[in-house]
């Protein structure tokens, strides 16, 4: 399956309707890009609350620790194997993040960490439900400006 681009319609999501912009988080808890990238999507709930949510390839449980753990601060949908949303997506690896606009097409798609990318989606965001511009991640916050997944 070929990756999603922008502009393309997005997949269905249980239990998620496409009628206000929301962020996709597609992540893995044993994932440590995506243990990384947790509290970023922390700093998005905080901006734009419940326009972001964890698309989690793990059972419940798992994801609520992960959650916790990783002060990741966004509700999540469990993924199980075989990964029906995430091939729905065509996620090649975690973390992704997709943004889909109130009309239900992709806006924006970031594979792997990339702090550009992630900072360009809070922007998007921003524009997209009329809140202020926010900065998701600095250079000075730790983390690299780019890491695989």
């Amino acid at each position: 399956m070929s990756p999603l681009r922008i502009g393309d319609v997005a997949p269905k999501v249980p239990g998620i309707e496409f009628d206000r912009p929301v962020g996709l988080f597609f992540y893995k808890v044993t994932c440590p890009t995506c243990q990384m990238a947790a509290p970023t999507m922390e700093r998005f709930e905080r901006a734009f609350p419940g326009h972001v949510v964890g698309i989690g390839q793990d059972p419940e449980p798992d994801l609520a620790r992960f959650t916790e753990e990783y002060e990741m601060g966004i509700a999540s949908v469990e993924d199980a194997p075989p990964y029906p949303i995430s091939d729905a997506y065509a996620v090649e690896s975690v973390p992704t993040l997709y943004l889909v606009g109130a009309d239900g097409r992709v806006v924006e798609a970031v594979g792997a960490w990339d702090r550009d990318g992630f900072n360009r989606v809070a922007s998007t965001l921003a524009e997209l439900t009329g809140g202020e511009p926010v900065i998701v991640s600095t250079s000075d916050d730790g983390r690299p400006d780019f890491k695989p997944g």
